[in-house]
């Protein structure tokens, strides 16, 4: 017999969606992703990356700020009190093209569902150093507005890598908490745009440090990060930036390489919605909530506003199918 409704992810869109769904009756299973070193290596473990965040400060009802794994794991009790049926492995196929829907689990067992929300996410893009691995969420992070606040960072020098918009964006952010703000870009001319290159270029706590790129990052166990080590790409010279924060802004990858082109996505790979107002997706009957279906905000809160969207989305889709 197909499932009703079938949700494909472990971050906030995901568990939010869960609550209301099966608070509506819809008797949902949740797919939370396996407990393997690959999912580990790219940030898609269970609970999703608020589970390897410390502090969150922006999430709404928390006035003194919580851990991350503490708020996802009471997320995902919730979905389980409320009736969420929970696979702990990962969506190795999916067959998008009947109905009911048919996915295959990285165990091999396969099951259908008549509606399907999407809710995978989208993992940071890193540099790939060892010692950056070993400082994530000891000085190295991939999200300026998650934590540039954090007493980590505040007025003290940070450094940004990237290029592009988000780059500019993140250490134009950063300035307001730092003390100063590096911003390391392998080549001598940044990728943003002209309005976002011109609002870093004329911040006076913001330097370029132009055809560089990181090597190494320094730290120790008690401080954290504190500094970062850069190759002059012209010279070859090598010099240490005093930092106590490194904010990677190289990009996100969406997390749909299991779609297999099945939906429609933008040239980044992000799933595009039918309506921007809704969570509909280019296959009817199939919905996408949180980063994996957004490019731009990438935040927890808009993650579970978009989850609880996709779950009302489902429920009155069902119900005009007449599938009960």
């Amino acid at each position: 017999m197909a499932e009703k409704l079938l949700i494909i992810g472990s971050g906030p869109a995901a568990w939010t969606c869960a609550i209301y769904a099966a608070r509506a009756n819809l008797n949902p299973v949740l797919y939370e992703g396996a407990l393997t070193e690959e999912n580990r290596q790219r940030g898609t473990l269970p609970l999703g990356q608020l589970n390897l965040t410390t502090d969150v400060e922006n999430y709404p009802g928390f006035a003194k700020g919580v851990l991350g794994p503490e708020l996802m794991e009471a997320m995902r009790e919730q979905a389980i009190r409320f009736g969420t049926r929970i696979m702990t492995e990962d969506i190795a196929r999916i067959d998008l093209s009947r109905r009911p829907f048919v996915v295959v689990d990285s165990a091999g067992a396969s099951a259908q569902a008549h509606a399907v929300v999407i809710a995978t996410g989208a993992s940071a893009n890193y540099l790939g150093l060892e010692s950056e691995e070993r400082f994530k969420n000891h000085g190295v992070s991939a999200c300026a507005v998650c934590d540039g606040a954090l007493p980590r960072f505040r007025n003290k020098p940070l450094v940004v890598v990237g290029g592009g918009d988000s780059a500019a964006e993140e250490a134009n952010y950063l300035s307001r908490y730092a003390s100063s703000v590096q911003l390391v870009h392998r080549r001598d001319a940044l990728r943003a745009s002209s309005i976002m290159a011109q609002r870093l270029l004329s911040n006076p706590k913001v330097r370029l440090v132009w055809n560089s790129v990181v090597e190494h990052v320094r730290g120790d166990e008690n401080s954290g990060l504190t500094g970062v080590q850069v190759k002059d790409l012209k010279t070859g010279q090598a010099s240490m930036l005093d930092a106590s924060g490194m904010f990677v802004a190289i990009g996100h990858t969406p997390n749909t390489a299991f779609l297999a082109g099945q939906l429609e996505l933008d040239p980044k790979g992000f799933i595009v919605l039918k309506d921007p107002f809704r969570t509909t997706t280019s296959v009817e009957g199939v919905f996408a909530a949180g980063d994996v279906a957004d490019p731009l905000y990438k935040q927890a809160i808009t993650a579970a506003g978009m989850g609880c969207k996709a779950a009302l989305d489902a429920e009155r889709w069902l119900a005009d199918e007449n599938i009960d």
